[in-house]
């Protein structure tokens, strides 16, 4: 009996371990896909059932889920911090980082930070945790990077990167989501032969530094693998470079022009292509040699085709890419040729495209699920023929302002048969169960 019981467990234990949790930035995988099945394929009349409300300050950073746990991070401040693009002002406030309950919404823990802000769009940090390991590390929007003990909230340790490495907050603050590969924690720091360092995940000690930009962007790290060796992308406004990751040694760099240095997606690997792209027309696609790490460009910045993504990172499906231009529309876009296939500013609720207009973009089975600035829950349809809207519904209400209208900005997180949605009033929890 004692070993049918041992059997048993040992059957058990994967499938609890394997619960559709989303730990960090567009999911366990980064890669935008929530694999959970079960999910509705359209919604009740009266909504989608809010399981909990929970108050909380501004920001633009998505919640991580994780282990019964919900983590978001937020700046307090009785400031007004609704001002215009491309402008720096300071501000006095705190910023917070919340564990919080995920089956009520109850905080856990809760540690706190002053902070005096001196960037745009301040409304509060921009990256969302990363829970690994038995640990919660987060990035605040003028650098303090740190590390806590995921049970009780202990600081671990902890970075103040502009101070620690004698660089400036970019002028949209720290955005650039740090990545974790094996005992290093990569991120994007700027500075001299310092625009990323890899730190010991457990330690904060020093690995590797890399490159030297002109500024540091806000694109976040990805590792690919080509020519038969792993090659960490690291995107920046005047270029992109691979790396080693283990070392930090470059590969090669291919020039790149960002204006204003406004870049922000990560990289999209696409076979034996990579494809980047930010604000004014600015885009570019790049041919990865197959013998050996190096590139070479293929196109740039091609006007009224591709992409020039703004606020969401676009995703791809085989030779298909689908994102939100800077105008607003969402294209359907053929790779590698940059061809639109087609355009609508349906998901936005528009007749005509909304600059810098944002709806972010998640896989689940052979749908998509949408969550527009508006502060609607969308499922659709897309193919290489087109968008189709199969249902949406308004779960939160927009709470910031950009470009003279009230938006929502931050990233959901998927889990557990639920969407975690934020504005700059409160986090919620969403059923989706079917």
């Amino acid at each position: 009996m004692k070993q049918v019981w041992i059997v048993c467990l040992s059957l058990l234990v994967p499938s609890l371990a394997m619960a559709d949790d989303w730990p960090s930035w567009m999911g366990p995988q980064r890669d935008n896909v929530w694999r959970e099945t079960g999910i509705v394929d359209s919604f009740p009349a009266s909504g989608p059932k809010v399981l909990w409300r929970t108050p909380i300050a501004g920001g633009y950073a998505g919640p991580a889920v994780a282990n019964g746990r919900v983590y978001v991070t937020d700046y307090v401040t009785a400031d007004d911090v609704k001002v215009a693009n491309f402008q720096r002002a300071e501000f006095s406030g705190t910023e917070r980082v919340l564990c919080l309950d995920e089956k009520t919404g109850k905080e856990i823990w809760k540690h706190e930070y002053p902070v005096k802000y001196g960037i745009s769009y301040p409304a509060g940090p921009r990256c969302t945790p990363n829970v690994h390991q038995g640990k919660v590390y987060t990035l605040g929007a003028e650098g303090h990077l740190i590390c806590f003990d995921e049970k009780t909230g202990k600081v671990l340790w902890q970075k103040h990167l502009p101070r620690d490495y004698n660089t400036k907050t970019p002028l949209w603050g720290y955005a650039a989501h740090p990545l974790i590969d094996g005992q290093k924690l990569i991120s994007v720091v700027g500075g001299e032969g310092t625009h990323a360092v890899a730190f010991d995940k457990d330690t904060g000690e020093e690995i590797w530094r890399t490159l030297t930009t002109r500024e540091q962007g806000y694109c976040p790290p990805r590792i690919i693998e080509a020519a038969g060796v792993r090659q960490l992308l690291l995107l920046y406004p005047s270029g992109l470079s691979a790396v080693n990751p283990e070392t930090g040694k470059p590969y090669w760099t291919v020039p790149y022009e960002a204006n204003n240095g406004s870049i922000i997606m990560t990289p999209v690997h696409a076979g034996e292509y990579i494809f980047v792209g930010g604000f004014n027309n600015r885009n570019l696609l790049v041919k990865l040699n197959q013998d050996k790490p190096d590139a070479e460009m293929v196109w740039q910045d091609k006007r009224r085709a591709a992409l020039s993504p703004v606020n969401v990172q676009p995703f791809l499906v085989e030779q298909t890419m689908y994102g939100f231009d800077q105008n607003g529309a969402l294209y359907g876009v053929d790779v590698p040729t940059g061809e639109r296939l087609w355009e609508t500013s349906e998901p936005l609720n528009s007749e005509r495209p909304l600059r810098s207009g944002t709806a972010f973009i998640i896989k689940n089975g052979d749908r998509f699920f949408l969550f527009n600035e508006l502060g609607e829950l969308l499922i659709a349809e897309l193919s290489r023929d087109g968008y189709k809207e199969l249902d949406s519904m308004k779960v939160i209400k927009p709470t910031n302002l950009a470009n003279g209208r009230d938006v929502v900005w931050s990233p959901p997180a998927w889990a557990n048969k639920k969407v975690f949605v934020r504005n700059d009033e409160e986090i919620i929890s969403v059923d989706l169960a079917k």
